[in-house]
Order: structure tokens, then C-alpha cells, then sequence
């Protein structure tokens, strides 16, 4: 086998590690490397090869969610209406959440605060862009900005997992509500 088709097959394992991974936080209460390599159809020295720890793979995972988010914004716009790309990509934070919390409660601390950087400099560029989009075009509030809705959509990470598909849309329903701009009420004299 010649080296291109090696480096191809090692990036399409790799995809599919990380997919079994993405699958199997949203499935499992408990993450077994042994299980995803299985999933992804490849043997656990390869796993290990491009994940030499769980939390390599976590923090990959993750990695990869906040690309996917991110990316959405800019494309969401150009399909939508900016509020309706808004109310599209708050669905997707949903996704993005329910693995996040899943994530964070399997990788310790230090970890933690390395991912929370990565991930809210950018998802805040996403959020801005989606924001302005909407104040622009008169259908959002002009008095918030992406760190007001990020400490707003926090909450996802505390929603028990019994809750979840309740409460998370609902929520961020009641989110979007109240970033639509309202009509000024008249002044009387």
C-alpha cells in the first residue's frame, strides 16, 4: 500500500473514531474506548494511535463541535432570514451542548478551562455575527451582544439529562423571544 493511501486511511479512521465518540456520549452513561473502536470499526491500537488517552479523544470531540457550530453561523445567513439563522443555530447548540456537558463532566478541570477558551472566542464570533445580522435587518435587540446570550444558554450544561428534550428548545425559544426587538410603545403627553 503506498503512502497516500495510508495517510487516507488513517484519516478516514480517525473520522470514524471521532464519530463513534460523538455517538457515544450522546448513547452511553459510561465512555468505553474499547466500545468506540468497535463502533468505528477499527482495533484499538489505532484508536490509541490517534488518541493515546480518553481525554484526547474527548477534547477532539469537542473540538470538532465548536467547528461545526462556528461554521453554521455564515451559512445559516445566507440561507435564512437573521432571526430565523439565529433560531437554526440555537437548535444546533442543543447538539452541541448535550456533548459539551457530556464531555465536561468525563475530563478534569485543567482541561476544562483549556477547552472554555478555545471554544468562546469563536462561538462568540458566531454570535456576533449572527446578532449584528439580526440588528441590522431591525428584528433584534440592540442592547445585547454574544457574551450576554452565552451566559444565557449556560444553563444547558446544568439541565439533567431526564429533562433534556423538555427543556432545552424550549428554553432557548424563551431566549430568542426576548432578544427580538419590540416596537418602542408610544410616549404620551
Amino acid at each position: 500500500m503506498d503512502s497516500t493511501r495510508r495517510r487516507a486511511d488513517a484519516v478516514d479512521n480517525r473520522a470514524r473514531i471521532i464519530q463513534a465518540a460523538r455517538a457515544a456520549i450522546a448513547d452511553a452513561d459510561e465512555i468505553k474506548l474499547n466500545a468506540i473502536a468497535k463502533r468505528a470499526g477499527v482495533g484499538q491500537g489505532t484508536l490509541y494511535r490517534h488518541f493515546p488517552t480518553r481525554e484526547d479523544l474527548l477534547v477532539e470531540v469537542y473540538r470538532e463541535d465548536v467547528g461545526e457550530l462556528v461554521a453554521a453561523a455564515p451559512a445559516l445567513l445566507a440561507e435564512h432570514d437573521p432571526l430565523t439563522a439565529l433560531a437554526r443555530w440555537f437548535d444546533r447548540v442543543v447538539e452541541y451542548a448535550q456533548i459539551k456537558r457530556e464531555v465536561f463532566a468525563a475530563i478534569e478541570a485543567s482541561v476544562w478551562r483549556d477547552l472554555s477558551a478555545h471554544s468562546l472566542g469563536p462561538i462568540g464570533d458566531a454570535l456576533t455575527l449572527l446578532l449584528d445580522a439580526g440588528k441590522a435587518d431591525g428584528v433584534i435587540r440592540s442592547d445585547v451582544d454574544a457574551r450576554d446570550v452565552i451566559l444565557l444558554i449556560g444553563y444547558l450544561t446544568r439541565l439533567e439529562q431526564d429533562e433534556w428534550d423538555t427543556r432545552a428548545r424550549h428554553l432557548l425559544g424563551v431566549i430568542l423571544d426576548g432578544l427580538r426587538r419590540r416596537e418602542e410603545p408610544a410616549s404620551h403627553p
